[in-house]
């Protein structure tokens, strides 16, 4: 089962945490605190987040710096990073944010609800991404199981393919409707293309499952999830 999604908020000053917490509640999320790049980074090293809103000017590691490290990692490279600034240096500085690897860069003050907007995305992004991950397992899990039993794997019961196979139909389905609001809102490039690559991997699983129907000639290989 999804649990909620966890948002990583990077602040030196607690009365900007304070604030984006008072922002992003009505998310209905797990909401992160970090005072620095370096409480960021080991925060990152045991938890997963569906988004990072990082402030540039801190002491000590900055947040482009701090982003830099994040983008290194293996595990933690694909976290959408939002930047958010209280100085404005012209296109040069927003440049080097996206160059940082930032999905966005906003000034502040900025509006609450275009935060909580642009923030909602890539948790409900992240979100489907964790439901097909779950429908990717319980596949494996049960041709392993076949696998131990000795069984045909042409032969998994109908139930059960039904069963997946609904289940995997209420993802598809949520999928489409989120990449049809992201159109409509003429949301950021980076969301559009991630809610591609979430559509694409939607597309490799049912593949996968269809394969798994009788007569389809047995199991199709899995794509991979990450």
């Amino acid at each position: 089962m999804v649990q909620k999604a966890k948002i990583l908020l990077v602040d030196d000053r607690p009365e900007n945490l304070l604030a984006l917490e008072a922002i992003l509640s009505a998310l209905d999320q797990t909401l992160v605190r970090a005072s620095s790049g370096e409480e960021a980074l080991k925060a990152l090293l045991t938890d997963d987040f569906a988004v990072i809103l990082l402030d540039v000017q801190m002491p000590g590691m900055d947040g482009f710096e701090t982003a830099a490290h994040i983008k290194r990692r293996e595990r933690t490279r694909d976290i959408p990073i939002i930047f958010l600034t209280a100085i404005n240096h012209g296109p040069h500085h927003t440049f080097r944010g996206y160059a940082a690897g930032a999905v966005d860069y906003i000034s502040k003050p900025f509006d609450p609800w275009v935060l909580r907007a642009k923030v909602s995305v890539f948790v409900d992004l992240y979100m489907k991404n964790c439901q097909l991950k779950e429908q990717a397992e319980l596949l494996r899990l049960q041709l392993a199981g076949a696998d131990e039993a000795g069984a045909d794997r042409t032969k998994e019961p109908a139930g059960l393919l039904a069963e997946l196979s609904a289940r995997l139909a209420a993802v598809e389905e949520q999928a489409e409707a989120l990449s049809k609001q992201l159109d409509d809102d003429s949301a950021d490039a980076s969301a559009v293309a991630t809610a591609a690559h979430l559509e694409r991997k939607l597309t490799g699983l049912r593949r996968a499952l269809d394969a798994l129907e009788p007569g389809a000639g047995g199991a199709a290989a899995f794509p991979s999830q990450n």
